[in-house]
This record gives structure tokens, C-alpha cells and sequence, in this order.
């Protein structure tokens, strides 16, 4: 391969990486054609990328775009790319597509996920139990409403219990 174009494909490497906020490296080896169109649609459903890159060619996008030598020892053997901007979804579809087929595959190798690194396969339960940004404001928001709801429903009902009494008083 030229260096051209080497260059270039780094280049497409640095830019998704910088289209999506969360990144997990696998190993999708051993998964026959048909499997492989099935992950793809699956990724695809769920909004995520998935790409086969070289190890030495991810490796300098990942120098490129900042400090990530946490996952340079996992750049060994066959190595697919995992986008998305959503940080579990890539780890839900891994544990679930892993599980469904006979090979076990794909394997997680490592993520960026949340600004944090996880290495091993066995992080992927952890990873799956990440909540998105949108679900944590979510709890944040029903946290905060929780005591305003019951200040009103306290009040309502002691509303209609005053009410109560006031009536059966003056039926007296």
C-alpha cells in the first residue's frame, strides 16, 4: 500500500473517530460471512459503525487524536472498530450477538467509553450497565420532581381532607 494512501485512510480513521464519543475494539475473527452481515445489520439498526482496520494504521489515528496508549497493547491480531455515540449500546449488542451464535464472537478487547478506558473482555458487563447522558438526566430530573410531587400531592389531599371536615362541621 502507498504511503498516500495510508495517509488517507488514517485520515478517514481520525475523522470517525472524532464523529463519535465512544469507540470498542474487537475481535470479530472466525465469524463466517453470513455472521458478519448479521453484525453489520445489527450495528447498523443501532446506530453504530463498524469497521475492519489495520492495527498499525488505527494505531497512528489513535497517536493522531490524543493519548490513548492504554489500548496499544491490545492492537494485536484481527481488530474491528466499534462507533457509536451512544456508550453501551455498543456493549449490549456485543454481549447479545456473542451470545446468539456458536462461535462466541466478537470478543471485546477494549473500549473509550465516557472519557474512561476499559481493557479485557471481561469489562463488558460493566460496560453494558453504563447508563447514556441522556438516561442519567433523565434520573436526575425525576430525582429532583420526586419531592416537588409530593409537596402537591400532600397538599391536595389535605386539600380535600379540610374540606371534609369543614362540610361535616357545618352539617352539624
Amino acid at each position: 500500500m502507498k504511503k498516500e494512501d495510508k495517509n488517507l485512510i488514517i485520515e478517514q480513521i481520525v475523522n470517525s473517530l472524532n464523529e463519535y464519543s465512544h469507540f470498542y475494539l474487537t475481535d470479530a475473527a472466525g465469524l463466517t460471512a453470513d455472521l458478519t452481515s448479521d453484525l453489520r445489520r445489527a450495528c447498523f439498526k443501532n446506530e453504530i459503525k463498524f469497521v475492519v482496520v489495520k492495527n498499525t494504521l488505527l494505531k497512528r489515528a489513535l497517536e493522531q487524536k490524543g493519548d490513548f496508549s492504554q489500548l496499544y497493547s491490545l492492537l494485536e491480531g484481527p481488530t474491528a472498530l466499534m462507533l457509536s455515540n451512544t456508550g453501551n449500546a455498543p456493549a449490549k449488542l456485543l454481549k447479545e450477538f456473542a451470545k446468539g451464535n456458536k462461535v462466541g464472537k466478537p470478543v471485546l478487547k477494549g473500549a473509550f467509553v465516557e472519557e474512561s478506558f476499559y481493557v479485557g473482555a471481561d469489562q463488558l458487563d460493566a460496560l453494558v450497565s453504563i447508563k447514556s447522558k441522556n438516561e442519567l438526566i433523565g434520573d436526575i430530573v425525576t430525582l429532583l420532581q420526586s419531592p416537588a410531587k409530593n409537596v402537591i400531592s400532600a397538599l391536595q389531599s389535605g386539600g380535600t381532607t379540610l374540606h371534609g371536615v369543614l362540610k361535616t362541621l357545618s352539617e352539624k
